[in-house]
């Protein structure tokens, strides 16, 4: 179970304690990739970081803390990835946003293998769990906006279309994940081709033709 204080650690003021915080997060996700979040304490991080546990507890109150400050850290990192994805694309369809908005995941999850062990094989934190559940409702927010905004999508369709289409990427990337750190391709094309087609159904032509993007920046 998540700590009581988990969200309310200490924030490094200091450019020596910020590195320091930076340092245990590192080495907490190859201890991860490593040997799997139930061999991950606390102790082993602090060795291998070369810190006294005590200068640990000065951040984080227990394990659950650093899982969580990892996803805070993988989220923020595809966030951006995603923006610059869909910020990049000239013209933009349904199946574009879906294509470059999946594929920012995956490239993420490919740099980040300790955020694969941690969400997609074993979602035992129920903070990591709240938070991740939370940034879903985030990013279909975000896209359904995004998709309103260069007109795409037909009269009447309710935000809760994107926010399921989004729950199945994240199911899909769960499937792909589960037995590989890579991914398995078949299953990520084929999940792509799943959420464009269902979303499609929920476009005018403009969604399937091509528009043209507001803003270079992607959906926020």
């Amino acid at each position: 179970m998540a700590s009581a204080n988990t969200g309310k650690r200490r924030d490094p003021v200091q450019r020596r304690s910020r590195e320091r915080v930076e340092r245990i997060l590192d080495v907490a996700s190859n201890l991860i990739v490593e040997g799997g979040v139930t061999a991950l304490s606390t102790r082993a991080i602090a060795e291998r970081a070369d810190v006294p546990v005590a200068s640990l507890y000065q951040y984080f109150a227990d394990k659950d803390e650093i899982l969580l400050a990892l996803v805070e850290r993988y989220t923020v990192e595809m966030d951006t990835a995603v923006a610059a994805a869909v910020g990049a694309l000239d013209t933009v369809t349904v199946r574009t946003i879906v294509t470059a908005s999946m594929r920012a995941f995956v490239s993420v999850y490919h740099q980040r293998p300790a955020f694969v062990v941690i969400y997609w094989r074993g979602r035992t934190n129920p903070a990591v769990h709240d938070f991740c559940r939370a940034h879903i409702k985030r990013i279909a927010a975000d896209l359904f906006a995004f998709a309103h905004a260069v007109g795409m999508v037909r009269a009447g369709t309710v935000p809760k279309v994107v926010e399921l289409a989004v729950e199945v990427g994240d199911r899909v990337f769960q499937v792909a994940f589960e037995h590989d750190l890579r991914g398995d391709e078949a299953i990520l094309a084929e999940g792509i081709e799943l959420v464009a087609g269902y979303l499609e159904r929920h476009a005018i032509k403009a969604g399937i033709t091509g528009t043209f993007p507001p803003r270079r920046d992607g959906p926020a």
